[in-house]
């Protein structure tokens, strides 16, 4: 199965579990904490993963699952199926309309498609590597803010902060102290696909998973930006911090982060 096959039995499952997200936002929502005491799960999570997984393992019976709720592994040999089946779970569990499905195909570690899918909005941001990002089709570039100074960016931190805050609170002080602004949505798929989008300048956050970032990496790749991890070493999932810009900026937000010892 080719690369625009892959990306089409995720749309379709994405926009499966974007149904259930829609028909479920504003209900009520029974949710249990997982590590970090804001870090909830939902019974949508739940339900997503399972239609997702479903409908991924009946298109590609021999793919491996790696999946926020469920677990598993990135078999780097073989065809490997990135999930978050409802990345901003605190957002839809209070009501915030800012949520989405994320979905990437991956073989050897490497993002060869995505999906990331925001239902109550109907956007459907996809990337298939090198045939480039689009947004319902139409093609995606990222912004052509060519200073910090004059950039919008957007981050998050970890559930953990407390525990594990890899510094994130010195490094934001960093930012807004320069007068900058800075966005926190509360879904980092969303902010790598508004990144792609030129809606957002850049993005940086740690303590991230696989799920939250694979798809959201390949739409700003091939939306022309840059991703990289801290201290602008090369990005590779399975690794906890990124930078993703519209490429121009890039350097001066490393430059600032790298700053601050981590």
């Amino acid at each position: 199965m080719d690369a625009s096959q892959l990306l089409r039995s995720a749309v379709d499952a994405a926009h499966a579990a974007g149904e259930i997200l829609r028909e479920g936002f504003g209900t009520a929502v029974t949710s249990r904490s997982k590590e970090g005491r804001h870090n909830l799960v939902t019974e949508f999570d739940l339900r997503c993963e399972d239609t997702i997984i479903a409908m991924l393992r009946s298109a590609t019976p021999t793919a491996s699952f790696l999946a926020e709720e469920s677990g598993g592994s990135d078999n780097d040999d073989s065809l490997t199926w990135v999930i978050d089946p409802l990345d901003g779970t605190v957002n839809f569990a209070h009501g915030i309309p800012i949520f989405c499905v994320s979905i990437a195909a991956t073989v050897n570690g490497v993002p060869v498609c995505g999906v990331i899918h925001n239902p109550l909005l109907n956007e459907t941001f996809t990337a298939i590597s090198g045939g480039g990002a689009f947004l319902n089709g139409a093609k995606l570039q990222v912004s052509p803010t060519a200073t910090l100074n004059d950039a919008i960016l957007v981050t998050g931190f970890p559930y953990n902060v407390d525990e594990n805050p890899q510094h994130c609170i010195e490094q934001f002080s960093a930012i807004v102290s320069k007068g900058l602004p800075v966005r926190r949505l509360g879904s980092a798929a969303l902010d790598l696909a508004y990144t792609a989008a030129g809606r957002f300048d850049g993005f940086w956050e740690v303590a991230l998973h696989a799920w939250d970032m694979a798809a959201g990496v390949l739409l700003v790749q091939e939306a022309g930006g840059t991703v990289t991890h801290y201290e602008g070493r090369p990005f590779r999932l399975g690794h906890d911090s990124i930078i993703a810009t519209n490429g121009l900026i890039h350097g001066e937000l490393v430059n600032i982060l790298t700053s601050v010892d981590r």
